[in-house]
């Protein structure tokens, strides 16, 4: 159904500011190297801990993929 030209925007339709946007991606970006470092030290513990030397990669290389699909996920939410 098209919106008629005089109705005002409800909020839920209402665009975003691009400041906001830009906030909110780098927020993500934030939280993606966060992630990913948190995902290391973690590794470098496990590998201590357990005397082995390849969880630091695995559990890394995992922090990685499940950051970029969090930061995906966010900028789809973003865009909408």
């Amino acid at each position: 159904m098209k919106k008629k030209t005089n109705e005002k925007p409800t909020q839920k339709e209402k665009p975003k500011k691009p400041l906001n946007k830009a906030l909110q991606l780098s927020g993500a970006g934030l939280q993606m190297g966060l992630t990913i470092y948190f995902g290391f030290l973690i590794g470098k513990w496990l590998d201590i801990t357990f005397q082995t030397n390849f969880l630091k990669e695995t559990i890394t290389l995992l922090a990685i993929f499940l950051s970029m699909y969090s930061l995906i996920k966010q900028a789809n939410r973003i865009n909408d």
